[in-house]
């Protein structure tokens, strides 16, 4: 119970224990454990870099379309941003909860750097609430519950770099809402030649998008439906400030992928599917890829069965169908969606079974049979 007397700082972490932990796991060959910082250790402050200062020292948060409204010692939506004294803080920079070593195959990202490593990491706490999470024990967290590691920037960096990866992934949760770390992890990844990858809702203001453009290199967004129902019953969200970051990251020339989670009942029409597809082709670009994946059970949408096999390759088949040159089915390993498919000759140009590679026919960006330059960044 929360006193009068008690701060909630004091109140987080007194009641963290009765919470249920999940400590940051790592990869095979990642030594963090002697990294973790005990629950009484004081959070790392780090002052925000998008928002204003308000009288009575209000602020507000200009990173994402929410611009919470902050009262002083409260925090916003997201639970990871603090205002003290009228000065906006993260409390997450230097600190995930969460660092693996994945292939890039699993961001999902199917043309950027095939069969890469991705050096991902993640920190709590996140600006929507999906009732679909997959990893809600930690996105729907405060900093003061997890284990979280110390691994400044430059730490990153060097542990992506001597873990023979090829990019950063910033990843699991929202990135978002830990932007200032993530832009400082690309700066320092650039230093050693790792690239950075935005794997996100793409729920975002412009000019934090703007900033990031600078240090990214290939940006992933869950697109979650095609309309503001979806986005208001079952995300928390608003589809317009997503809509407004795919075309702002296509105007910037970022490599882009899509996915978009097919949700029996909720996100399945046909007719949604293909006013979305449409609207790809037309205000994006049809070389963005677009992966249809399957849903499963998960969080507080346990009521739904698995997307059945048939609705993913309709919808496939609807993105072909509008002129869309890259589209996938993902959760089906094994499916011929997995596969990348040549536009000029109709060839397979890139075999996958899973998350791995099995057959790579891209010479020089292009098809190594007919000469067709496939969208992506390959080397």
């Amino acid at each position: 119970m929360f006193c009068q007397n008690q701060t909630r700082r004091k109140f987080l972490k007194s009641s963290a224990a009765l919470c249920t932990l999940v400590p940051g796991a790592a990869a095979g060959g990642l030594a963090l454990g002697s990294n973790a910082f005990p629950e009484s250790a004081d959070l790392l402050l780090t002052e925000a870099r998008h928002y204003e200062k308000l009288p009575h020292k209000k602020i507000r948060c200009l990173l994402c379309p929410r611009e919470c409204v902050i009262d002083d010692l409260e925090r916003g939506y997201c639970g990871v941003r603090e205002n003290r004294g009228g000065t906006y803080y993260t409390l997450v920079h230097s600190r995930p909860c969460s660092a693996h070593i994945d292939p890039i195959e699993k961001k999902p990202l199917f043309h950027f750097l095939p069969g890469s490593l991705a050096f991902s990491i993640a920190t709590v706490g996140c600006n929507v609430e999906c009732i679909f999470c997959q990893n809600w024990e930690i996105s729907q967290m405060r900093p003061e519950q997890a284990q979280n590691y110390d691994m400044p920037p430059a730490k990153v960096a060097q542990l992506a770099s001597a873990n023979n990866c090829a990019s950063i992934a910033y990843t699991y949760t929202e990135p978002v809402i830990f932007e200032e770390y993530m832009y400082d992890c690309a700066v320092e990844g650039r230093k050693k030649n790792v690239r950075s990858v935005m794997i996100s809702n793409g729920y975002i203001n412009p000019k934090p998008l703007l900033e990031l453009c600078e240090t990214l290199d290939a940006v992933k967004i869950d697109l979650k439906a095609f309309t503001q129902k979806f986005y208001t019953e079952l995300v928390s969200g608003e589809l317009k400030p997503v809509l407004d970051t795919l075309e702002l990251l296509v105007k910037q020339k970022m490599w882009l992928e899509i996915v978009y989670l097919v949700i029996p009942t909720k996100n399945d029409d046909k007719g949604e599917l293909r006013e979305m597809c449409q609207w790809i082709a037309s205000d994006l670009n049809p070389d963005v890829p677009v992966h249809f994946s399957r849903f499963y059970p998960q969080y507080r949408l346990k009521n739904l069965s698995p997307t059945p096999q048939k609705t993913l390759r309709t919808a496939r088949e609807i993105a072909l169908s509008e002129g869309l040159h890259y589209t996938y089915i993902g959760n089906m390993p094994g499916d011929e969606g997995e596969n990348t498919f040549c536009p000029g000759c109709k060839e397979v140009v890139v075999r996958r079974i899973g998350y791995q590679v099995v057959q790579n026919n891209i010479h020089n960006g292009a098809c190594s049979k007919c000469g067709t330059k496939i969208a992506g960044i390959w080397r």
